[in-house]
């Protein structure tokens, strides 16, 4: 179909969602296929927030969970996250996540994917805490930004308020897990899939809602762009 025609889909996702890590290579896979006629934007969700902002030692299932989803998503964690979960001081920050997910998303030509992937290498790979600043220059590095702007904006109150517009876009499609993929409509999200899904039975979801003709909303109507409602 016609680039102008693509379905729009939301990835909901946390930059510190393991599974969200693990979920990773099927999601960068089905986009790829699909690339014709699709278009992902990725939404942050506020796992780690308020009272839930607390170093990495606070969740010690998390070294349990992260073997789990090395064995069945075949993803790698790197000695950086290792060390980091070790030491367990890192404090895990969504809103912080958040606010830098939407410096990212802000730049001009940026795939939303590559922004969302670079983050979790950072954290899962590096163990680089995702509220600091030098994260993003760095990133920004890697995909050929600006970095003096994508650490501007990350900096900015308008950040955050970016980052809150995420977490309230998500609650108003009642997403209450992550990761999952919603292919966007006049009526809401639909759910495609999440982290136990394959890339066939993601393309065959798409293929049937695509087949019933499910009505989509205009891509710049969303309410999943960050921005403040």
């Amino acid at each position: 179909m016609p680039s102008a025609e693509r379905a729009s889909l939301t990835y909901a996702f946390d930059a510190y969602c393991a599974w969200c890590y693990g979920f990773g290579p099927t999601l960068r896979a089905f986009a790829e296929d699909n690339a014709h006629r699709v278009r992902i934007g990725v939404v942050s969700a506020g796992l780690y927030t308020g009272a839930r902002a607390l170093p990495v030692a606070a969740y010690p299932h998390l070294s349990a969970e992260r073997g789990d989803i090395a064995r069945l998503t075949g993803v790698a964690f790197g000695t950086g996250y290792d060390r980091a979960v070790s030491r367990g001081t890192t404090v895990l920050d969504s809103a912080a996540a958040a606010a830098g997910l939407a410096a990212l998303r802000d730049q001009p030509g940026l795939s939303e994917l590559d922004a969302a992937e670079a983050m979790q290498r950072a954290w899962f790979v590096d163990g680089r805490s995702l509220s600091d600043t030098e994260v993003y220059r760095g990133i920004a590095g890697e995909l050929g930004l600006d970095a003096d702007a994508v650490t501007a904006a990350f900096s900015a109150p308008a950040g955050r308020v970016k980052a809150r517009a995420d977490f309230r876009a998500l609650r108003r499609l009642r997403v209450l897990s992550y990761p999952t993929l919603l292919l966007d409509t006049a009526h809401g999200g639909d759910q495609m899939g999440g982290a136990g899904s394959t890339v066939a039975a993601l393309t065959s979801a798409l293929d049937q809602r695509l087949t019933t003709t499910v009505p989509q909303l205009p891509f710049h109507d969303l309410p999943s762009r960050g921005e403040p409602s």
